[in-house]
């Protein structure tokens, strides 16, 4: 039956392309970005049963005039974690596609940290019949590391049943390149799952250079979304690897690799925003803003579309979409002009989804069985804390520093005199741990292991987040969600953990004694069905808290502290087992001689 209802629509759609039959929709005068040839051009679109019929003159059941207007393919963010914007499935739809976008590939990596196939399955299931197509890259870490500690494992054997689903186009981000290069069985199994289901394979490998590359890219990583220089993307271009420019609300690369909009690189190049906060998705947009900062940086606003539409399409196998073109899906975009380019109209599957900034269709909510996704719904397993479980046991003279970078997931190693023998002191009416250094933006950071009770307590110093006084602790700790805590104090840093762990995950800061905010978070401690609008003003205002308590301009308070947990980017990280290094993999002394 489903041969037959194939053959008929090809027939029909044929039938309406010679003007032989009506089409549904068509969309007159306005000016079509062609990908293929790089220009603007002429013509009628006719649209019949979600696909396009057909360019030139026709006539329709119904006529959308565009006089004036640019028609583009609908935006693809080619790379992007929906778990990062904290909203559901639904909820980051309606955020999204009012700004152009009309799919999106994202690698449900952080609820499957929490909940394995639980997770998995709930992104799946609450991302179907959407007005926005989600496909998705399986998880290749789950853990990020051996050192991480998440809520569950994934092997090649665990992914392996999840390839039957035609939204899954591959395997994900391949963090562990370290693992890769050097042959880990668990990591080749999972590459050659991929690739033996005829799937692509993303990478993830930041400094990755000379002979390590070249091995990472023999082994079939096809991608990076990780370069934060022109030279570091070119080499990985050079070697064959796709390369995704990325710009999200911590990780913005986009002015730094610019040159890659230029003809002779941008064939190979996508748009992607990874890891975005509702902040940046409300007062800047999604893949729309990449383009017109390109744009705006005096970049082709040809090459910045095929990038965010056709280039993405084709790296993934998705042969019908990302291009005006007869017997593609209708999936457009109608903007004021290509300097400009404000979307004022949307369609998916020709259906005229959102108009000047609103939806134009309605999203019905998705339900989440607690029965069945109690894992996803329930996510803590702790013990409360005290302010004790947060003391240093360690003893040395110098003291090993995490250093954060302002734009960047990359930090650095700052080496101070340990300077542990002060007491408590009271500053103002706040108080100091031992160690910290406030006068030199020296704080305290834990990560609390939150999955299975193990009790494990990861305790280091954080530089460059401009903290002076409270604790700011959050669920949201990539990749594997344990509970992290930034503070001053240890009493502050046991009150805020402990909020977060009653709400069952979340964002909570406390200062002098006091809860001052929290926004819960209880899909998986990352996500809620909350609209974006509150939540983006729940977040502002924890924001507007976060600076009056210290934290620095130039660094987002939750997502950058979301990253100092992340043992895949050099060069110190916090886990639940202690400071790592990452280039080495593996812990290091807090406090040494």
């Amino acid at each position: 039956m489903e041969d037959l209802d194939l053959d008929k629509q090809i027939n029909e759609l044929i039938s309406v392309a010679c003007g032989e039959k009506k089409a549904d929709l068509v969309i007159k005068n306005g000016k079509i970005l062609n990908v293929f040839t790089k220009e603007l051009m002429s013509g009628d679109i006719a649209i019949f049963d979600g696909y396009i019929a057909g360019i030139g003159s026709y006539d329709g059941e119904e006529v959308i005039d565009a006089e004036g207007k640019i028609i583009c393919p609908g935006l693809i963010d080619a790379h992007i974690h929906i778990e990062s914007t904290m909203l559901s499935p639904e909820e980051f739809a309606k955020a999204v596609i009012p700004h152009g976008t009309t799919a999106v590939v994202t690698d449900p990596h952080e609820i499957a940290n929490v909940a394995g196939e639980d997770g998995l399955a709930y992104m799946i299931t609450c991302s179907k019949n959407l007005p926005l197509d989600v496909f998705y890259m399986l998880p290749s870490c789950v853990p990020s590391t051996p050192l991480d500690e998440a809520g569950a494992t994934l092997g090649a054997v665990e992914l392996d049943k999840f390839y039957k689903c035609e939204r899954i186009l591959g395997l994900a981000e391949l963090m562990d390149s370290y693992a890769t290069i050097r042959n880990d069985p668990a990591i080749i199994s999972k590459i050659e799952s991929a690739l033996t289901h005829k799937r692509i394979v993303d990478g993830h490998a930041p400094g990755l250079t000379g002979r390590d590359l070249n091995a990472y890219v023999a082994a079939g990583v096809a991608s990076d979304h990780e370069c934060s220089t022109f030279e570091e993307a070119l080499e990985k271009l050079t070697l064959g690897q796709w390369i995704m420019i990325r710009e999200g609300t911590a990780a913005r690369n986009l002015q730094a690799l610019l040159p890659l909009f230029d003809d002779k690189y941008t064939d190979r190049c996508m748009l992607v925003t990874d890891d975005i906060h509702p902040e940046t998705l409300c007062d800047s947009g999604h893949i729309d803003f990449i383009i017109k900062e390109a744009v705006k940086a005096g970049k082709s606003p040809y090459n910045a579309v095929k990038m965010a539409s056709y280039n993405a399409a084709s790296y993934f196998g998705m042969r019908d979409r990302g291009a005006i073109a007869p017997g593609y899906i209708a999936d457009l975009i109608i903007v004021s002009d290509l300097a400009k380019f404000e979307v004022e109209k949307v369609f998916k599957s020709g259906i005229l989804v959102a108009e000047n900034g609103a939806l134009t269709v309605e999203i019905p909510h998705v339900s989440c069985d607690d029965e069945k996704y109690g894992r996803v719904l329930h996510s803590f397993n702790l013990k409360e804390l005290t302010p004790e479980d947060f003391s240093l046991k360690e003893k040395g003279a110098n003291k090993r520093v995490i250093k954060l970078l302002p734009g960047e997931l990359l930090t650095e190693e700052l080496i101070v005199p340990s300077n542990l023998d002060n007491k408590e002191a009271e500053f103002k009416h706040f108080v100091k741990a031992p160690g910290v250094e406030t006068d030199k933006d020296i704080i305290k950071v834990a990560l609390i292991e939150r999955h299975k009770d193990t009790g494990h307590i990861g305790i280091g110093f954080l530089n460059g987040y401009g903290l002076q006084y409270g604790a700011i602790a959050s669920s949201v700790a990539h990749d594997s969600h344990n509970l992290i805590v930034a503070g001053t104090n240890d009493a502050d840093m046991a009150l805020a953990a402990n909020v977060v762990r009653d709400i069952e995950g979340g964002i909570a800061i406390a200062a002098d004694g006091k809860v001052l905010s929290v926004l819960p978070l209880p899909i998986g401690g990352l996500m809620t069905n909350t609209k974006i609008d509150d939540v983006n003003a729940m977040l502002t205002n924890m924001k507007v808290q976060a600076r009056k308590l210290g934290v620095s301009e130039g660094i987002d308070p939750f997502m950058t502290l979301s990253f100092a947990a992340l043992p895949v980017i050099p060069r110190l990280r916090i886990l639940t087992k202690g400071v790592v290094d990452v280039v080495t993999q593996s812990i290091v002394p807090v406090l040494f001689d």
